[in-house]
């Protein structure tokens, strides 16, 4: 009897040290770069807790996984596209999806240009311009000595460059999360230019860089920075050209796209609200390489909590719309028409449309 007791102490004790060995030392693809979130705000104030997006209106339910975005054409018509590569349109408001387009990839962010093309960011097809008739031409799959890494979301300026945020290097569609747990700031800021038809690099350095919206004046466009918790204004004409400041920061959760509403308010979609862990980690980069050691169900996730904030043309947040149940949730899009919020998401499988007072 006694044997058999030893030989389990030495068995657990085995395995004890194997698993203390795997979590202490085995190669993880992330090097995480230490950093000091700053402290949560309140969900008070304009972030108080409410339940401004539960009983919306529910679009295109079951039509595809993954509704990301929106467009609305000069007919206004609603366009969005899913997981497997589709893009469906939408006529309001008789709710009739139609395929619209397909590109073989995973379209994320979209925008019109003036001829009525759809521009779409393709995480893993590049750069897309969809005709009228739903015919897909490929643009740009990346700077000339690489390709991009993670195409995001894009808009266009006055003057015809389309802006693009390129999320991260080295984390492609899929990987999200280790490039937030990482922090490695490899995500860029690009412009593609109408008349050369390349792709260039307008800032660098950035913390998962995503949602994208020109100022009409097209003097200055914004930028979420989803691995930093804020919204960054880049400055493309004037004295300033070239340089950057701080729009929004320290939001209650991760932003995703952003849109402009037609007074000038913009909208912020969070993708989830802070992960305390996450932030407490920050710090830590060897603690952060044993949590990407962890098997994926135990990692920190996005919270199925629906969260939209609403900041002034100035960047001050106003208020901000809930969905504490989580049946509206991974908000990844919030678009203003015609008194209607579009709120999309990344993950769930429908658009929720909510009266905006």
């Amino acid at each position: 009897m006694g044997s058999q007791v030893t030989r389990g102490v030495k068995i657990g004790g085995a395995v004890v040290l194997a698993t203390a060995a795997y979590l202490a030392f085995w190669p993880v693809p992330i090097d995480p770069v230490a950093w000091e979130p700053p402290e949560a705000p309140e969900l008070a104030g304009p972030f108080a807790l409410n339940k401004s997006l539960t009983g919306g209106e529910r679009l295109l339910e079951d039509a595809g996984v993954g509704p990301e975005d929106v467009a609305f054409d000069a007919e206004g018509r609603l366009y969005t596209g899913f997981e497997d590569g589709h893009i469906a349109r939408l006529k309001l408001p008789n709710h009739e999806p139609r395929l619209f387009a397909e590109t073989g990839g995973r379209p994320l962010g979209m925008v019109f240009d003036p001829l009525g093309n759809l521009l779409v960011a393709d995480a893993v097809k590049g750069l897309l311009s969809i005709s009228p008739q739903g015919e897909v031409s490929v643009l740009a799959t990346g700077l000339s000595d690489r390709p991009f890494g993670f195409l995001d979301d894009l808009d266009i300026g006055p003057d015809g460059t389309i802006y693009m945020s390129d999320a991260s290097l080295r984390f492609g569609y899929g990987s999200h999360r280790l490039a937030i747990l990482e922090h490695g700031g490899d995500g860029q800021l690009l412009g593609w230019n109408p008349v050369t038809r390349g792709v260039y690099v307008l800032l660098d350095g950035l913390q998962f860089p995503n949602g994208i919206v020109v100022e009409p004046s097209g003097e200055s466009l914004l930028f979420a920075e989803t691995g930093a918790y804020r919204i960054r204004r880049y400055w493309l004409r004037g004295e300033r050209a070239g340089t950057t400041d701080v729009f929004a920061e320290n939001l209650p959760g991760f932003p995703d796209n952003i849109s402009r509403a037609p007074d000038g308010r913009i909208w912020v979609p969070l993708s989830s609200p802070r992960n305390a862990l996450v932030d407490l980690l920050g710090p830590y980069p060897s603690l952060r390489k044993v949590v990407a050691r962890l098997p994926g169900w135990v990692q920190p996730k996005e919270r199925r909590h629906g969260l939209v904030v609403e900041l002034a043309p100035d960047g001050r947040p106003l208020r901000t719309l809930h969905d504490p149940s989580g049946e509206v949730a991974m908000t990844s899009c919030a678009m203003e028409r015609g008194g209607v919020l579009y709120v999309g998401s990344f993950h769930d499988s429908k658009i929720v449309a909510v009266p905006v007072d």
